[in-house]
């Protein structure tokens, strides 16, 4: 509220309507009333987005047209996004876009919102308002709660499920509320079919709360990970992960997690990634992560590690070790599997030191011969431990093209 970009904004917003005009809403003021990192700033007002637009470019600050149809532009001040919406009440909706009426009425805005801790306001001289009158409350005591009736809610915006289940994760304390639960269990169905964007987005902002898994087990028990996860049999490894990371000071991972919710087969992890278009990178990383060859154990020798490390890079095998760790039931091995991670980390393999040139110059015809006799040597060299002698690696290239017949 203090930083000079922020008071540009919200300056122009008042200079074109009105004191108050302009309130900060949702997650800044959430996580501002409980000290927590704030990462977007949203705003709302009773000013439509033309008004917005002519005030916002009046006082020099560049204007996107994010969302207009939705009464939504966002303002870049000083590098930062700030994302204004005009208050709005929903017309129609069938649970995936609504048909909405801007109004001037901040109530009817609150209404439409998810849950009682996001329908919280605050104006540029820091005074909190909260139409429902439970959502400050709610935000201190750790009570994810909908506004008003959780099915109605639900089904403005099927998604909602997943968004009760990350908020849990996030900022839940205690049980959760039954009424929300009851809601996202019978409405779970309606998950299928939804923008696969917008699902993997929750889904992985869910796996990225710090422990996340109460909320998962509440997934399960209420059937909706099988509607978004039906690959997922059991929790037992992800949960396992999760204590690692935390026991051993590891970053969490979202990524790695949902990984670890998977079975070790690639199909099933090219199917998911697909299923919820994720990125090429996560897609390649989850099938990677899932392969079985070479085997990963805690008791690999500096060699064998080595040897894995450049079968499959210092990523892949870091993501195998993880997983292989988390789905042991060998506690005592913890500092076995810990040690594989930072040679993993440092190691740079080794060039292998011959061309497919050189086998050519050894007497080799080209073609698919030549590949052949490249990864034999490679192995050799390899089963050598990456041995550091050029000369040795063109001597055992000319002891096997010489006995091969051509």
């Amino acid at each position: 509220m203090e930083f000079p970009a922020t008071r540009a904004v919200m300056g122009a917003l008042e200079a074109r309507g009105y004191a108050g005009c302009a309130r900060f809403v949702g997650g800044c003021v959430r996580n501002t009333l409980l000290g927590q990192p704030i990462d977007d700033i949203d705003i709302a007002t009773t000013l439509t987005p033309d008004q917005v637009t002519e005030a916002l470019e009046a006082a020099g600050i560049k204007v996107v047209p994010t969302g207009v149809d939705h009464g939504t532009v966002t303002a870049i001040s000083e590098g930062r996004p700030f994302e204004i919406t005009t208050l709005r009440r929903d017309v129609s909706t069938d649970g995936r876009r609504a048909v909405v009426a801007f109004t001037q009425n901040w109530e009817e805005d609150a209404v439409r919102r998810d849950f009682r801790l996001n329908a919280l306001y605050c104006d540029a001289e820091g005074r909190v308002y909260d139409p429902t009158g439970e959502g400050v409350a709610d935000a201190k005591a750790g009570r994810i709660v909908f506004v008003g009736d959780a099915m109605t809610r639900i089904r403005e915006d099927y998604l909602r499920i997943l968004r009760f289940f990350r908020f849990q994760a996030w900022y839940g304390k205690g049980d959760a509320d039954p009424a929300a639960l009851a809601a996202c269990k019978a409405l779970k169905g309606m998950l299928s079919g939804r923008a696969a964007e917008r699902t993997q987005k929750e889904l992985l902002k869910l796996l990225a709360a710090p422990d996340p898994r109460a909320s998962l087990r509440l997934m399960a028990a209420t059937s909706v990970l099988s509607s978004v996860l039906p690959q997922v049999k059991a929790l037992t490894r992800f949960e396992n992960l999760v204590s690692i990371e935390s026991e051993h000071f590891f970053e969490i991972d979202a990524e790695l997690r949902l990984a670890s919710l998977l079975p070790d087969d690639a199909k099933v992890a090219q199917d998911t990634a697909e299923r919820l278009r994720l990125s090429n990178a996560l897609k390649d990383r989850l099938i990677a992560a899932a392969g079985r060859e070479p085997r990963v154990v805690s008791w690999m020798s500096p060699r064998e590690t080595r040897r894995a490390v450049y079968r499959l890079g210092g990523r892949v095998f870091a993501d195998r070790v993880m997983l292989a760790w988390a789905a042991s039931n060998r506690p005592a091995a913890a500092t076995q599997w810990r040690a594989l991670i930072p040679l993993a980390e440092t190691w740079t393999p080794p060039a292998f030191p011959l061309t497919g040139e050189d086998v050519v110059s050894a007497g080799v015809p080209r073609g698919p011969l030549v590949g052949q006799v490249l990864r034999e040597i490679e192995d050799w060299w390899i089963d050598l431990d990456f041995l550091d002698d050029r000369m040795a690696a063109a001597e055992r290239l000319k002891a096997v093209a010489q006995g091969m017949a051509f």
